[in-house]
């Protein structure tokens, strides 16, 4: 995995100025305004990773490569792109959801993800098993401390705390992928959770999970809670011209 190479619109740490510009971004809604002054204007945005597919081949993680083919992921962890801060931290405040798709309001535009956005966009497609922390049940025959001790180079291990450093190559670089750029976090990335365990369950046995689900859900989940940071940076980014009625505003 690597970071997302340095362009003339590098994530900084705040962006977005007051008065008048702050008025453009949110249409002159006050409300907006001292949400985002008080509470998004200082949240971290993740530094966008990516995953080159070509790198796994040349690193013979060829099983790897194969299994995240098959779940339509490809054009996703391959992204990269310029990135907008002022776009990213005011979708964010906006954010709503409307049925299946996510909405945001910028500058007076509605912007709205649909599945054929997701297609377009990302290369993701609605389909799969859709598991979020309320319904892991959902996948049969997972037991989260045997699948990790099955992870394991040594199953002889005693589990304390399902870490990645311990697990055989194929399922560390999923875990570093799936915490990383699936589903990022500011910190921990080194500790799985049992959601993660899941995803990584699924990858390795080739059932075919609804990423697009699950991104929402860590999107809205990036909105209210205070711990998350504000990922897919690029994919956010990249919805630029997807703003409904654009009018060249975002320039």
């Amino acid at each position: 995995m690597e970071s997302t190479p340095p362009t003339s619109k590098r994530i900084k740490t705040r962006v977005v100025g007051s008065g008048g510009r702050l008025e453009g971004w949110f249409f002159g809604d006050n409300e907006l305004i001292e949400k985002y002054r008080f509470e998004t204007s200082t949240k971290v945005i993740n530094n966008p990773k990516v995953v080159s597919f070509d790198w796994l081949k040349i690193q013979k993680l060829d099983n790897v490569r194969k299994l995240l083919k098959d779940q339509l992921l490809r054009r996703f962890l391959e992204m990269k792109g310029n990135i907008y801060p002022d776009l990213i931290r005011v979708f964010y405040t906006n954010l709503k959801f409307e049925g299946n798709n996510l909405v945001s309001h910028v500058k007076g535009v509605d912007m709205e993800i649909t599945h054929d956005v997701w297609t377009t966009v990302a290369g993701l497609k609605y389909a799969g098993l859709r598991i979020n922390k309320g319904n892991l049940g959902v996948v049969e025959d997972f037991n989260k401390v045997q699948y990790y001790k099955s992870c394991l180079k040594n199953q002889q291990t005693q589990v304390r705390t399902c870490s990645i450093g311990g697990l055989k190559l194929d399922e560390r670089v999923l875990a570093l992928i799936v915490t990383w750029i699936l589903t990022p976090r500011g910190s921990n990335h080194s500790v799985l959770t049992e959601e993660d365990l899941v995803y990584i369950y699924c990858i390795m046995k080739k059932i075919k999970i609804n990423w697009i689900d699950i991104i929402k859900e860590h999107m809205q989940k990036a909105m209210r809670l205070s711990d998350y940071h504000y990922s897919y940076a690029v994919l956010i980014s990249s919805l630029k011209p997807y703003i409904l009625n654009s009018r060249s505003i975002l320039k």
